[in-house]
C-alpha cells in the first residue's frame, strides 16, 4: 500500500455485485460475505513520503457472526428491512500475532539517525458492521471497533519522537481524505424500498413470516446512525526509556544516567465519530453518559449563535 497526495475517487459500486451482473444486493453478496477466511500468514507494506511500515499477522480468521458477535447460521448474520432498502451485515476478524514496524525513510523529512518502531500484540479481533443499501450495494455507514487484550510496549525517547513525526506526515493525507469523505456524505438519504423479490427470504430464517414491524425494530435496534471507529484495550502497560547513554553524545558523557517512566492504562478507549455534526444528539454513542447531554446543549447553543450571526451578514 502507498499513501496517496491527493485522495482517490470512491470506488463506486459493489465490485462483487457488478462482476454477477446485477445491481443490487442479493445472492452474489451473500456467497461472499458467508465464506470462511483463514490465513497462516499475511504482510501489509506501507510506504510513505517520510516513513514505511508493515503489518504482519498470523492466522488470520475472518467470518460473519450475528449482532451479538457470535458465530451462528449465516442467515441470522444479516438482517433486511424491505421498507428501509437497507441490510445490516457483521463482520469479525482474529488473529494469533500482530507485529508493527515503522521506519523512516532515506529521502524523508526524518533526523538521520532515526529508531525503528516496533510493536508486537497477541490475540486481537476487529468487529466490523455494515449498512448498506440493497438497491446498489453502497455503504451508508460503518462500525469498526479494534479489540485488544494485555499490551506491554517499551519505547525509548526517540521512538516516542519518530512516532510523532510519523503521525504528522500522516495528517495532511488524513485531512484532505476526511474533507473528501464529508463533501460526499449525504445531507439526507432518499431511501427507495426495493421491489419484492425471492431473495429477501433469505434474510429470514426458514418457517418464520416476515412481520414489518418486529424487523423494523429489530433493525433499529442494531443500526448504526453514523460511521465510528473505537479502539478498546483492556490492559496496557507504557515504558517509556530515555535511550540517550547509547548515544556519543548522551546523558552519560556528562555524568547523568537516563530515566524511565511507566504508565498503566486499563480498559482505555478510544471513540471517534467522524460526521457527527455539532448539536447533533449523541444518545446512540457507545459509551452515552448524561455528561454528554449536557455537552451536547451548549454546543447546540454555540451552534445557533453562529448561524445567528452568518444570517446577519
Amino acid at each position: 500500500m502507498r499513501t496517496c497526495e491527493e485522495p482517490r475517487p470512491p470506488n463506486g459500486q459493489s465490485p462483487i455485485a457488478l462482476a454477477a451482473g446485477q445491481s443490487e444486493y442479493g445472492f452474489a453478496e451473500k456467497v461472499v460475505e458467508g465464506m470462511f477466511i483463514v490465513v497462516n500468514s499475511i504482510t501489509i507494506k506501507i510506504h510513505s513520503k517520510a516513513f514505511h511500515a508493515s503489518f504482519e499477522l498470523w492466522q488470520l480468521q475472518g467470518y460473519s457472526v450475528n449482532p451479538n458477535w457470535q458465530q451462528s447460521d449465516l442467515r441470522l448474520t444479516r438482517i433486511t428491512d424491505p421498507q428501509r432498502g437497507e441490510v445490516l451485515t457483521f463482520k469479525e476478524l482474529t488473529w494469533q500475532t500482530l507485529r508493527i514496524e515503522a521506519d523512516a525513510t532515506d529521502n524523508g523529512d526524518q533526523d538521520p539517525v532515526t529508531t525503528p518502531l516496533r510493536l508486537i500484540t497477541n490475540q486481537g479481533r476487529i468487529q466490523i458492521s455494515l449498512k448498506r443499501r440493497t438497491k446498489d450495494c453502497n455503504v451508508m455507514a460503518s462500525k469498526l471497533m479494534f479489540l485488544l487484550d494485555d499490551l506491554l510496549w517499551v519505547l525509548t525517547d526517540s521512538q516516542l519522537k519518530a512516532m510523532m513525526k510519523y503521525a504528522e506526515s500522516l495528517s495532511e493525507a488524513m485531512e484532505k481524505s476526511a474533507q473528501q469523505r464529508k463533501s460526499l456524505a449525504p445531507e439526507s438519504v432518499q431511501i427507495t424500498p426495493p421491489a419484492p423479490s425471492t431473495q429477501q427470504s433469505w434474510s429470514q430464517p426458514f418457517g418464520v413470516s416476515p412481520n414489518a414491524s418486529s424487523i423494523g425494530q429489530y433493525f433499529d435496534k442494531h443500526d448504526m446512525k453514523e460511521s465510528s471507529y473505537h479502539l478498546l484495550i483492556s490492559r496496557l502497560d507504557l515504558h517509556i526509556c530515555d535511550d540517550s547513554h547509547t548515544r556519543e553524545s548522551g546523558a552519560l558523557k556528562h555524568g547523568m544516567l537516563g530515566g524511565a517512566m511507566q504508565l498503566t492504562f486499563r480498559r482505555m478507549a478510544f471513540d471517534y465519530y467522524p460526521f457527527h455534526r455539532a448539536g447533533d444528539a449523541c444518545r446512540h454513542w457507545v459509551r452515552y453518559s448524561e455528561a454528554m447531554e449536557t455537552r451536547g446543549q451548549w454546543a447546540k447553543k454555540l451552534v445557533n449563535e453562529f448561524q445567528s450571526k452568518i444570517e446577519k451578514l
